[in-house]
């Protein structure tokens, strides 16, 4: 799960580059182990001590360990008897003061067809990002190791491997509609696989009935599970409820934005859902290694999981999409800054323009109440230039909650002066 405490919103779309980049060929690719039958539980247990071994040094973004990642990914698709795809770009990470850092990457996506004539041609994805942080202290909460492995068995091999297990159960039993299976890379970046994935879906986006997404859901405790998005459709609330049948105690929450990959998917107005059994103390440390790892919680999860997309796979019409209200999350008193909040998504796909650009505006946010919106792009906040996201957040961050701002924003060609009250953060 992605902490970049820099962006005051944590979607982060990626600069334009073509799918069709190749990753380097002098890569090393760690060899995978072979399969054996087995009951969930030892599956997912073996998927993430796979992911999480340390030859593949915390599956950092453009490394061969992620490379190796996304390899094991397609043999375990194979095993499954379903195809699995690479989807070849190349990401850029936003670096401070310099120009973006190029790396190859790639998502990986299995289909599993509907069965049903009339509905096939429309698609639930179930999603979860593979990567982690690598080596890099950037983001982790132990930066004092320096130069160590991070090897993120919940965050988010446990996602990773909850995707591999619907996979299976889904190919044994399809759905009336086609189910996508999507691993993404870049996420601790800023979202930028899932973000790619939105903009270059093998689909058409708009046949989507939902996006299903897991990240960090192998530490169930208390039977709690955390699911974003449920105000995303009108329907989501009597799904959640009727797939509860193993007792779990859910806590909803309705905003569809979010610190992970349903956030770039929300922001093409489709409903999603994020499930999420909660942080602990070994969340972007070191010490996040497969043995703290509870398996048959996860296979709790992924039950409930399971009746879910199969409600939203089967149900003869489309969701009814709404725009969530915005509410915090339990990590928003991680974030460092001042605690103001304005409400806008920021777009860094957009490479060449002069500002910040806008992909998405939190609805009931300050943003949204001053009358900022989707595409617009920041240029000046409160007498302060605006040429990037590095600016706008140093502009922000020298404000606190309650200040009234002039923000000016490019609409298309037309420079136009909003005033806006700044919000708190989690308030």
């Amino acid at each position: 799960m992605t902490r970049r405490t820099l962006f005051p919103a944590l979607l982060i779309t990626l600069g334009a580059c073509a799918s069709g980049a190749t990753n380097g060929a002098t890569r090393r690719v760690a060899a995978a182990p072979a399969f054996s039958a087995g009951n969930d539980a030892a599956t997912i247990a073996r998927d993430i001590g796979y992911l999480a071994d340390p030859r593949l040094e915390g599956r950092g973004t453009g490394t061969a360990g992620n490379d190796s990642a996304a390899a094991y990914l397609v043999r375990r698709y194979a095993e499954l008897g379903l195809t699995g795809t690479l989807q070849k770009f190349v990401a850029k990470e936003p670096v401070r003061g310099g120009e973006p850092r190029a790396l190859p990457t790639q998502n990986v996506y299995s289909v599993v067809p509907g069965r049903d004539a009339s509905l096939r041609a429309e698609y639930v994805i179930i999603g979860a990002h593979f990567d982690h942080l690598g080596r890099s202290s950037t983001g982790a909460l132990d930066p004092e190791a320096g130069n160590i492995i991070h090897p993120g068995a919940d965050d988010n091999a446990s996602g990773t491997a909850a995707v591999l297990a619907l996979a299976a159960r889904f190919k044994r039993s399809p759905a009336k509609r086609t189910v996508l299976f999507v691993n993404f890379t870049g996420e601790e970046l800023g979202l930028l696989g899932s973000a790619y994935f939105a903009d270059h879906a093998p689909v058409p986006i708009s046949s989507v009935q939902a996006m299903v997404n897991f990240d960090m859901i192998g530490r169930l405790r208390n039977d709690k599970l955390i699911v974003y998005g449920v105000a995303t459709a009108t329907e989501m609330p009597d799904i959640l409820a009727k797939a509860n049948t193993g007792g779990l105690k859910l806590n909803a929450v309705g905003d569809g934005f979010g610190p992970s990959d349903h956030a770039s998917f929300y922001a093409k107005d489709m409903p999603v859902l994020h499930m999420f059994t909660d942080l602990h103390d070994q969340y972007h440390r070191a010490s996040d290694v497969a043995s703290t790892i509870d398996a048959a919680g996860e296979v709790r999860v992924v039950e409930f999981a399971e009746r879910v997309v199969r409600d939203l796979a089967d149900r003869p019409a489309r969701l009814t999409f709404t725009k969530a209200p915005t509410t915090s999350t339990p990590r928003a008193a991680e974030r460092t800054g001042s605690g103001v909040y304005l409400g806008s998504i920021p777009d860094m796909g957009s490479a060449d323009v002069v500002g910040m650009k806008i992909t998405g505006v939190r609805a009931g946010s300050p943003a949204d109440l001053g009358g900022l919106k989707t595409n617009d792009v920041i240029v000046e906040f409160d007498g302060t230039a605006v040429k990037d996201i590095y600016s706008y957040t140093d502009a922000l961050n020298a404000h606190k909650p309650g200040d009234l701002v002039k923000i000016v924003v490019l609409r298309g060609t037309e420079r136009t002066t909003l005033t806006v009250t700044l919000g708190k953060r989690g308030g």
